[in-house]
């Protein structure tokens, strides 16, 4: 059976880094193929949990093809080539399908809050870089700017190879109104970008999510992902709702922070972070251990 570029599952990859704060391929291979085998079924690396702003484009474009490498066809791999700068964002798009991504992804542009027709302009420059599926990432909390639903349909008119939303706006009206707009039948993909709202999200429509909670319970996440998909809305909704305190404990900091933290917890070795991101303090660890020693995962990962 062919790969499904688009998948249900994917895993928002954490960067690993070494003693010396350079990226640890290995490590980050080694991750992507261990979650492969247990329920993510594709990958977006160089994203925001991984720590993108610190990335260089040589690295994102290493990233992705050690992690090519590692699933070898078992799951799909998305590079984020997205940032502020449209240029920039296009350059980077345009090397994503030779270093072995099946897809890209591009969130919307921060800091500079551009209006809607400069966000549907530069999306649709990254679209026209490159022949990959592009999945458009919009997280209004983190870019100040909310890409509307009617903007995002005049994109898809506009550039056919735009074919999937990671939807991070929390706003499951707009989310519904995507759906109307650029339904499932026809092919277009909605991703909630938020692990505790892939269930209500998939009730309108969604696909699955791209995920930092597969991290740590890729096999459970999956399951519920599942369950939406097939109408198996009872198990779907118990073990969505059993996973939300791992979910608050994940985010009760910055993210990827509390994420490579639990992963080191279970004994897998993240490494550390790159500045301005930091150490959690005390009682972040203690809500973050709280939240794995509740699911019973303490020591559960291999490294």
């Amino acid at each position: 059976m062919a790969l499904d570029v688009h998948g249900r599952v994917l895993t928002a990859l954490i960067t690993p880094f070494d003693g010396d704060g350079r990226v640890d391929l290995g490590v980050a291979a080694d991750l992507a193929r261990s979650l492969a085998a247990r329920g993510s079924d594709g990958f977006v690396v160089a994203g925001t949990t991984g720590e993108a702003p610190t990335l260089s484009a040589e690295e994102k474009l290493d990233l992705c093809r050690a992690v090519r490498r590692a699933v070898d066809g078992r799951a799909s791999v998305w590079l984020n080539a997205g940032s502020y700068d449209t240029a920039e964002s296009a350059r980077l798009a345009a090397e994503a399908q030779d270093s072995g991504a099946d897809g890209v992804m591009a969130v919307v542009p921060y800091y500079n809050r551009p209006p809607q027709r400069g966000l549907q302009l530069h999306f649709a420059a990254i679209a026209k870089a490159t022949p990959l599926p592009v999945m458009v990432y919009n997280v209004p909390a983190r870019t100040g700017t909310n890409l509307l639903p009617a903007t995002l349909a005049a994109l898809v008119d506009e550039a056919p190879n735009v074919t999937a939303c990671k939807e991070a706006s929390r706003d499951l009206e707009q989310v519904a109104e995507i759906c109307r707009l650029l339904p499932p039948s026809a092919g277009f993909r909605v991703y909630s970008g938020d692990d505790g709202l892939t269930l209500p999200v998939m009730a309108v429509g969604g696909a699955g999510v791209v995920s930092v909670a597969s991290h740590i319970v890729p096999e459970r996440v999956a399951e519920v992902v599942r369950c939406c998909a097939t109408g198996e809305w009872e198990r779907a909704r118990a073990v969505h709702l059993a996973l939300l305190p791992l979910v608050r404990a994940l985010f009760c900091t910055t993210n990827p922070i509390p994420v490579k933290v639990a992963l080191r917890m279970c004994g897998f070795p993240a490494g550390g972070f790159r500045p301005p991101l930091c150490e959690p303090g005390e009682a972040e660890r203690q809500t973050i251990l709280r939240g794995l020693e509740a699911q019973g995962l303490l020591g559960a990962l291999r490294a």
